[in-house]
């Protein structure tokens, strides 16, 4: 996500312009906006003509609009966000007053204004726009030819490089093209890891590849370190860590996390805190009963009486709390 304008006052008032860069911004997005909130952005509007003979067409125009927000739907799979409210800026195109739809896309700025900024809506923004200062675990998920770059942080997991190199096969008496083409791509992948990974802040970096991929290029990446006298790398050797995966697709990267030993690797940083909490809730559910709750009506009996030791509150559930739409069905 990229900051453009910032201008928000001492009282909480004000707008800020965001520029999604990324598929994954769109999920701050949606967690920022909030019903009630206005945003400012351009779209498409559908415009009747009507000529001096009577005929009518209709032509498609790029507008610029400023709607009160009243539904908010993310698209998952398109990774697009519709706002759809009232306009309530004088434009040429729509009347005030007048429903409309806003697709919020990657690459398209967009304003948004609240009638007050709260300091949870404020940090997420800063989260947003540098990810690498909140991401302390790093992963590479790879096979031969493919690797992603991922960073993880405590709510979501964001590939920054996707490396995919040709391999030629090993022919009988001429391996060398072979050898050169994976010389490439480990190239590239470590090439990657110091572009995307900042480790005055990562903790860990998990390398998982089936087979002994993982230790192939482990090895060759510190030889390079070594001969190229790479401080970086070197002076953070401790922080890697090899794991089995089954393939090297992104979705890989979930049975890579719930490794044992990964997740005591990973103990002392921000995602392993959320997996943790979830874990620790699903194991006192099913062992102790008495002592796990969920559901608005139960929990809130247990805050009444004093006796919620953690509480657990999805992002989802958390903008509805505060855009005041929360049901009895919420917590469900």
């Amino acid at each position: 996500m990229k900051l453009v304008r910032k201008n928000v006052d001492k009282t909480g008032d004000g707008s800020v312009t965001l520029i999604p860069e990324e598929p994954e911004d769109m999920w701050h997005a949606y967690n920022l906006i909030a019903e009630g909130d206005q945003v400012r952005s351009s779209t498409i509007r559908k415009v009747q003509n009507e000529s001096a003979t009577g005929s009518s067409s209709s032509s498609r125009v790029r507008t610029t609009l400023t709607i009160s927000v009243e539904s908010i739907d993310f698209d998952t799979q398109a990774q697009v966000l519709r706002l759809k409210g009232r306009n309530i800026e004088e434009n040429q195109f729509v009347k005030m007053g007048a429903y409309h739809t806003i697709d919020l896309e990657v690459n398209r700025a967009f304003t948004l204004m609240k009638p007050e900024w709260d300091t949870i809506a404020l940090e997420r923004i800063e989260m947003a726009c540098d990810v690498t200062q909140n991401a302390d675990v790093a992963a590479v998920i790879m096979q031969d030819g493919l690797a992603h770059v991922c960073l993880i942080t405590s709510s979501m997991t964001l590939v920054r490089s996707k490396i995919d190199v040709a391999i030629p096969r090993k022919r009988k008496g001429n391996v060398q093209q072979h050898e050169k083409g994976l010389s490439k791509f480990y190239d590239a992948v470590m090439q990657g890891i110091l572009r995307h990974v900042n480790f005055d802040v990562v903790k860990c970096v998990l390398i998982a590849s089936p087979g002994f991929v993982k230790d192939q290029f482990y090895e060759y990446m510190f030889q390079q370190a070594v001969k190229t006298d790479n401080k970086v790398l070197i002076d953070n050797k401790s922080k890697f860590m090899l794991v089995h995966a089954s393939s090297g697709f992104k979705h890989s990267l979930k049975e890579v996390l719930q490794d044992s030993a990964v997740i005591a690797k990973m103990s002392d940083t921000k995602a392993a805190g959320e997996v943790k909490a979830l874990e620790t809730f699903y194991t006192t559910l099913q062992l102790e009963p008495a002592k796990a709750f969920y559901g608005k009506k139960h929990v809130c009996r247990a805050a009444d009486a004093q006796a919620v030791e953690m509480l657990l509150i999805s992002d989802n559930l958390f903008s509805t709390v505060e855009g005041g739409g929360m049901d009895d069905n919420s917590l469900k």
